[in-house]
């Protein structure tokens, strides 16, 4: 049965071809809004707290702090509202989930980047 819904979902979901990034990573992802008739761009820039499942179930959480109150939000990867993702910034973790991100703040807070070979 796991064969025929791993098939089903290989050939008819689109896949999107989004850049890789893992948790710790500084991103923006830009999604369609519709409001009424219209609709418009808007992105999300925070830090990627963990990535959860796999193929169509596939989603991530992203984390950044609005004035002093942190926001999050998940997006499913197959969302067809997602238009992009850009990677800001890599951040140097040694964790798949960092939850422990939610209690820092002030310099605590940040995440020493990756260096680039």
């Amino acid at each position: 049965m796991s064969n025929l819904l791993k098939f089903v979902q290989d050939e008819f979901v689109a896949k999107k071809d989004f850049p890789e990034f893992g948790a710790g990573d500084t991103i923006t992802v830009y999604y369609e809004i519709k409001e009424g008739e219209k609709t418009r761009t808007q992105f999300f820039k925070g830090v990627v707290i963990q990535k959860r499942g796999a193929g169509v179930t596939e989603t991530f959480t992203i984390r950044k702090m609005s004035g002093s109150v942190g926001v999050e939000r998940i997006f499913p990867i197959n969302m067809p509202a997602l238009q992009k993702i850009e990677v800001n910034q890599r951040g140097k973790v040694r964790r798949a989930r960092i939850f422990y991100f939610r209690e820092l703040t002030g310099k605590k807070a940040k995440i020493k980047e990756k260096r680039r070979r």
